[in-house]
């Protein structure tokens, strides 16, 4: 298993950032750079959880969003992806920090191809920066 760990400060409140986690409307797609329109579906919405499928035509995921109202953490469970299968997922944490929200990121991927676990080796070395530049911008992080 690959496990990634970063962190990234943003401009906007912990209440936006997890907003801006959870907001699956149509613009989506244009706020995050990963996900294209053609790749993104939302399969089933609730007060408190999404499943959706999202990413691009190279590296799409189907996976269950789940928070608590006014938490501080956003648990994403991959239930399938192109690149990895199900298992892992992502953990979005917010503390607030002056003037703005500390975020912590992990993504843990279990990959059951070769190719899979090629791709997760290289993960640790390769992520955080090209990961933290992605979400700079919906999460108006520096």
């Amino acid at each position: 298993m690959a496990v990634v760990r970063f962190h990234l400060v943003s401009t906007l409140s912990p209440k936006d950032v997890l907003g801006v986690l959870t907001d699956f409307g149509p613009s989506r797609a244009e706020a995050w750079p990963t996900i294209d329109a053609g790749h993104f579906e939302v399969h089933d919405l609730g007060d408190t959880w999404a499943e959706v499928t999202e990413g691009t035509a190279s590296a799409w995921e189907r996976a269950r969003y789940e928070w608590t109202p006014g938490g501080d953490t956003v648990t994403i469970t991959t239930l399938d992806s192109k690149l990895f299968g199900a298992g892992g997922g992502w953990v979005f944490r917010v503390t607030p920090e002056a003037g703005g929200t500390r975020v912590d990121v992990e993504l843990t991927r279990q990959p059951s191809t070769l190719k899979g676990k090629i791709l997760a080796s290289l993960l640790p070395v390769v992520a955080p920066s090209s990961l933290r530049k992605s979400f700079a911008g919906p999460l108006q992080a520096n």
